[in-house]
């Protein structure tokens, strides 16, 4: 996939569409810039576009970024954590261990779009780890209390939601509930395993999710203050 490197906004991944009609430019689930175009229209338009719509691409990526700020230090999911070393080289953003390094040129702001795009795609990296190593033993458990069957367990950051199950036994779980508190984690994870029995959000199924977090009202009126926003 094609892409654009940008001073400002980073790396633009360019992605050709059959039903394009025009370019487009959107905030990908990473939190970068991401463009479509037309089959046969040249990648120039997209250019040409970013450059026009510096300000209204600077608006939306704020509307789309989380609302705490990067800073030095802070907790990353439940095991990392942010690290910014000065430098006079070139910006360079790279998870050791479990640590995010951020190797920040002098006069460069840690929350300017380009620091923030690449220090993302470290942080989505991160989050899937923990998530994978995590998320699929805690279902297990709580399924076998619940007696509760599922198919297969997959992640993704797709999308705005923090999980789901498909009528095959699927159950999908955002990497972003790693930034969660572990009660809310549980009561994702219990919504989830209850649609194995009731798919659907009737009384017997909320019934079902009682038993498995008897305060899931609270939690789930909390989880509404959070986003899976990365």
């Amino acid at each position: 996939m094609p892409s654009i490197q940008d001073k400002e906004f980073g790396t633009i991944t360019v992605r050709r569409s059959a039903l394009a009609r025009a370019v487009k430019i959107r905030v990908a689930a990473n939190g970068s810039l991401s463009a479509s175009l037309p089959l046969y229209a040249p990648v120039f338009m997209v250019k040409r576009l970013i450059q026009s719509s510096r300000t209204e691409l600077r608006e939306l990526l704020a509307q789309q970024s989380p609302q705490q700020e990067l800073h030095d230090g802070m907790t990353i999911g439940k095991s990392h954590h942010l690290a910014v070393i000065s430098t006079r080289g070139e910006l360079t953003v790279i998870r050791h261990g479990q640590a995010i390094l951020v190797h920040l040129p002098e006069g460069e702001q840690l929350n300017s779009p380009k620091v923030i795009a690449e220090v993302r795609q470290q942080i989505q990296s991160a989050l899937r780890i923990e998530a994978k190593n995590y998320l699929p033993r805690r279902l297990k458990y709580l399924a076998s209390e619940l007696g509760c069957n599922y198919a297969k367990v997959r992640f993704s950051h797709a999308s705005g939601r923090w999980g789901s199950c498909s009528s095959s036994g699927t159950i999908s779980l955002n990497i972003a509930l790693m930034k969660l508190p572990h009660e809310l984690i549980d009561y994702v994870l219990v919504h989830e395993l209850s649609h194995t029995k009731q798919m659907n959000h009737s009384q017997e199924f909320w019934k079902l999710v009682a038993i498995g977090d008897p305060n899931y009202k609270v939690h789930r009126r909390i989880i509404k203050q959070h986003s899976p926003t990365i």
